[in-house]
């Protein structure tokens, strides 16, 4: 039997610590369940993978961001940057936490035409 996989995408980033802890709460769970996590950062969400920004990020009710981004890389999670994205924020690939991986519009439509469900935050 072929494993799921899940490509999540998401764009928010600290400005909303809500919306950015959603994609890791669907994430972790759909990985506790077998299925292959891919996450892709765009927009603001790529600031998520600078290096301490993720322990800023605690939204009431939820576990600690960066709680669920080290559960989410641990379990075996893929995370790839929009490297634009970075780019206009001045964010250089030194600066990224251990496991990211930067890419562009190509790896995205890679990543899109080999998941079996892809969701948006």
């Amino acid at each position: 039997m072929e494993t799921s996989k899940l490509l999540i995408i998401s764009t928010i980033g600290p400005e909303n610590a809500e919306k950015a802890s959603l994609p890791f709460v669907l994430a972790t769970a759909s990985q506790a369940l077998d299925v292959e996590v891919t996450m892709f950062f765009q927009s603001s969400a790529v600031v998520l993978a600078k290096q301490g920004e993720a322990g800023k990020v605690n939204a009431e009710g939820f576990q600690p961001l960066k709680e669920m981004l080290d559960t989410f890389l641990e379990a075996g999670g893929k995370l790839y940057l929009c490297s634009p994205c970075l780019a206009q924020r001045g964010i250089t690939k030194e600066e990224l936490i251990e496991g990211a991986e930067i890419g562009a519009a190509g790896t995205l439509v890679d990543l899109v035409m080999g998941a079996s469900q892809v969701v948006t935050y």
